[in-house]
């Protein structure tokens, strides 16, 4: 069985390099992690993520604007993204049943479990 190819998109390494390492271990997973929003769309293209995490908050361009790119972008439009931010918490998760526009989400931080369990209901086969 090959790996499922995810892509992280945040701009906090030390987040980041910690969720990296977490999803490697279960050696079910190929990382890449992309730590500038504007470069991000590139890194996809090439990397042909199976789904993305995506943090909310970033400088230049936040997750909403990038998310409008990879919905227009022919290769990418169909690719689930889970966005994963600090500006909600565990219960705001829980009072729109983890879905904001259209795209799931994670509260920061999260928790190794509910990540894995969620990037499997939602990825791509």
């Amino acid at each position: 069985m090959s790996k499922k190819k995810i892509l992280i998109i945040d701009d906090e390494a030390a987040f980041t390099n910690i969720v990296k390492l977490t999803l490697e271990l279960s050696d079910d997973y190929e990382v890449c992690v992309e730590s500038n929003p504007c470069s991000a769309l590139a890194t996809a293209r090439k990397f042909r993520p199976d789904i993305v995490l995506m943090d909310v908050i970033m400088p230049v361009m936040d997750g909403g604007e990038l998310r409008t790119l990879f919905m227009a972008h022919p290769l990418l439009n169909r690719t689930p993204i889970i966005f994963l931010t600090a500006i909600v918490g565990q219960n705001e998760v829980e009072d729109h049943n983890g879905v904001i526009g259209g795209s799931f989400y994670l509260a920061k931080p999260v928790n190794a479990a509910d990540l894995i369990k969620a990037i499997q209901e939602h990825i791509r086969s």
